[in-house]
């Protein structure tokens, strides 16, 4: 568990810094098969907007939900519902996980679909 035990600290950190901040954060998590986002407001009580790959829209256009193009299918929707809803800027959080492969992929589809980070 020392693999997991290290990307929880590297979370916790990274949540403090964004909590400082107050601000609305784009919150992902990943597994070998699907990859969710959640807006969370900047209080972290509620979740404004979420996309996942067990989404029924998002599942079907997809041969594969755990690949790089499922991420990107990930992070334009996620984008969309964001922006419907009034939010145009976020925090990135990537919940510890390295910043490649499915968690890039996910955040440069959502910045060009038109959110800020």
């Amino acid at each position: 568990m020392e693999k997991k035990q290290s990307r929880l600290k590297r979370a916790l950190k990274l949540r403090s810094r964004i909590k400082k901040l107050n601000t609305t954060r784009l919150s992902i998590h990943k597994t070998s098969q699907h990859i969710y986002a959640q807006v969370i407001s900047g209080d972290g009580t509620t979740t404004l907007a979420s996309a996942s790959t067990t989404q029924s829209e998002i599942r079907s256009a997809l041969k594969n939900t755990g690949n790089i193009e499922a991420a990107t299918q990930v992070g334009k929707f996620i984008a969309q519902k964001a922006i419907a809803a009034g939010i145009t800027e976020v925090a990135f959080d990537r919940s510890g996980f390295k910043y490649h492969g499915r968690v890039k992929a996910l955040a440069d589809a959502a910045r060009e679909a038109g959110l800020k980070f």
